[in-house]
């Protein structure tokens, strides 16, 4: 097969690609059973649905903070006892009942819609509370939707899930500091250490939180976790803060130097470092900071800013509030957090990346934090409130605004929405004209969806259409060109990207693949496809590219086994399927030829395919097929 992925190839765009989420958002349902539990019916208990606890990572020791007071006393349970007989049934104002208002909520958090699912089972828990496995999920999906009431309210029902009461405990600590009761948001920290795997994101906040409450002492407290480790960067980085809050410059100044020496702290903090330089008055100090940052392949707006600020004798930011301190503590706890899971392939533990982002935004809201957070609900799968969080990002910057609106792109093309994702494209490029990355991003759109002339159009502009273009401007040309049937132009220019990376396994499939169904170049091609296959063994796209080339030359049982594995991996690929059919069918399986043809009129293909496998069902494959004699052109 052709395409081996459909994310772009090398830097560029594709840092920005994701796991596209895979349902569309639609209307919520409401269901209620069609009979009620009846009198002297056993009482309704709803099962809890299993749910993995969220694993600790990198973990340091837990938080204390030296108590001042006695420890405040736990709350009591507030959940009623489950009745003997669950009778009237719950209604609410509208005769929907507790029951099919958890069924609803149940289906729009497994159809994606995670925000109107949270709503529907904390209505539904609010008719049944003495229902736990109701009160323990709609507590669960409230943190995950950021309805941060309803955690609050729920919190003292889940106190035997520490789990649980923990991220609840975290809201209430997070409230507080937001309304401005930074002496109770302190209180709290002190009443008892967090646990796993809170402790580290607590463990940022602090410095701010203490700070806020006029303990200078515990937020000045010396770092002590090494600058090696993620926690001991985010920690110098707050206490460089609050160190400049206090005009200690020459030890916040200390604290930027030890975070400038480690590559991932000038990385992360090197904007920072910048503008404290700006406050300083040192804003050629500042400049070849943001110079280094502009020159990256996606560059930054805040640099941008930066250095026209300095250019201009404009005025520097000011220092960031305790509030935009903590905010930006949870946004980095976030990231900590969403490397984890990336490490241990478990995306769903971003859920707990988004608790912590929708508690940023509540203390400080921006755009950074909104981006981010959608990164996160699209990654756990939470297509709907992915989606909202990327439109909710403004223009005040146009490169952030331009990434989310790649991010909504994206996934938009994944649901089969291509006008709309086409639109979303469009919208970043035009944000950010000047960055190639957006532009390259739309034309691949355009490559996807046939609109191969449009595509050419984007590609010739002098932003990509450049000497030393990297490999991914030419692998989205020839891709456009081989669209269009120029295959000896898109040959040449695949050739040249596969010069640039040599060993890239979707450059290998496409030209292999190209020259195999043309019959231009069947061995050659062939020998790619197994390289490619090699670098990329798990890939069913270039399986099926391999099996392809061990068909076309006349290798047949070969092909067999090849697309047999391609076919598990990729089992509704309407095009992998056919291939198998071809194989089958050379080998005398004829049965199972046509059984995979008919499959293959169940998998969507397109009206070329389902004419070709229409024709196959009623006269088979009367020859093998043909091998064009190859081109006499010479080695592209």
């Amino acid at each position: 097969m052709r395409l081996s992925r459909l994310a772009l190839l090398l830097t560029g765009c594709a840092v920005m690609a994701l796991t596209a989420p895979a349902a569309a958002q639609e209307v919520p349902v409401i269901i209620d059973p069609p009979l009620a539990p009846q009198v002297g019916q056993p009482p309704v208990v709803i099962p809890v649905p299993g749910v993995d606890a969220v694993e600790p990572h990198e973990l340091l020791p837990p938080l204390v903070v030296p108590a001042d007071d006695p420890p405040a006393p736990p709350e009591e349970a507030v959940a009623p006892p489950i009745p003997a007989i669950w009778a009237p049934v719950p209604v609410d104002d509208q005769g929907r009942s507790a029951y099919g208002l958890y069924l609803s909520g149940r289906l729009a958090n497994i159809r994606g819609d995670r925000t109107e699912g949270a709503a529907l089972l904390a209505k539904a828990q609010a008719l049944a509370p003495e229902q736990p496995s109701v009160t323990e999920e709609a507590y669960m999906f409230g943190l995950f939707s950021g309805d941060l009431e309803a955690v609050r309210r729920l919190r003292p029902a889940v106190r035997d899930n520490p789990l649980f009461s923990e991220a609840g405990r975290m809201v209430e600590l997070v409230e507080s500091f937001a309304r401005g009761d930074s002496r109770a948001s302190l209180a709290q920290l002190r009443a008892q250490p967090f646990i796993e795997p809170y402790g580290d994101a607590v463990r940022y906040l602090a410095p701010s939180i203490a700070a806020a409450a006029g303990d200078w002492d515990s937020a000045l407290a010396p770092v002590d976790a090494p600058a090696t480790h993620i926690a001991g960067l985010i920690l110098r980085q707050q206490r460089a803060w609050l160190l400049e809050a206090r005009r200690r410059h020459g030890e916040a100044e200390a604290e930027y130097g030890i975070l400038m020496a480690m590559p991932a702290g000038a990385r992360l903090f090197g904007l920072n470092y910048a503008e404290f330089l700006e406050r300083q008055g040192r804003g050629d100090e500042a400049l070849p900071v943001y110079d280094a940052f502009l020159a990256t392949p996606l560059s930054d707006s805040r640099a941008a800013l930066g250095r026209a600020r300095i250019s201009n004798r404009k005025a520097p930011p000011s220092a960031p509030t305790f509030l935009e301190n903590a905010s930006e503590a949870l946004m980095f706890a976030a990231l900590q957090n969403s490397q984890f899971a990336i490490q241990a392939e478990r995306p769903d533990l971003n859920r707990l990346s988004t608790i912590y982002l929708r508690l940023a935004e509540r203390l400080h809201p921006a755009d950074a934090i909104t981006l981010q957070l959608g990164e996160s609900l699209s990654v756990a799968g939470d297509v709907g409130p992915a989606r909202a969080a990327f439109s909710r990002v403004s223009r005040t910057d146009p490169l952030m605004y331009a990434r989310a609106q790649v991010y909504l792109a994206q996934g938009l093309a994944a649901d089969g929405q291509n006008d709309a994702a086409f639109d979303a494209f469009r919208r970043a490029d035009a944000a950010a004209r000047a960055e190639p990355a957006f532009a390259l991003a739309l034309a691949n759109h355009l490559n996807n969806v046939g609109r191969h002339e449009e595509s050419l159009t984007v590609l010739d502009r002098p932003s990509l259409n450049a000497a030393q273009q990297p490999a991914d401007v030419r692998f989205e040309r020839g891709r456009a060109l081989e669209g269009l049937g120029r295959l000896d132009a898109a040959e040449n220019e695949l050739w040249a990207a596969l010069q640039t990376v040599p060993d890239n396994p979707t450059l290998l499939n496409y030209l292999g693949y190209m020259w195999v169904d043309s019959g231009r170049r069947v061995d050659q091609g062939a020998e790619m496809l197994a390289r490619a296959h090699a670098a990329d063994p798990e890939n069913g796209n270039i399986q099926d590219s391999l099996g392809w080339a061990q068909f076309r030359q006349g290798r047949y049982e070969a092909a067999v086994e090849t697309l047999e594995g391609a076919v598990n991996k990729e089992p509704a690929n309407a095009e992998i399927v056919d291939h198998l059919g071809d194989a089958y069918w050379q080998v005398g399986r004829r049965r199972e030829a046509e059984w995979q043809w008919s499959r293959v009129l169940t998998l969507d293909p397109d009206a070329e395919r389902r004419a070709e496998v229409e024709q196959k069902l009623v006269r088979g494959l009367t020859a093998p097929a043909p091998t064009p004699a190859p081109v006499s052109a010479s080695q592209p």
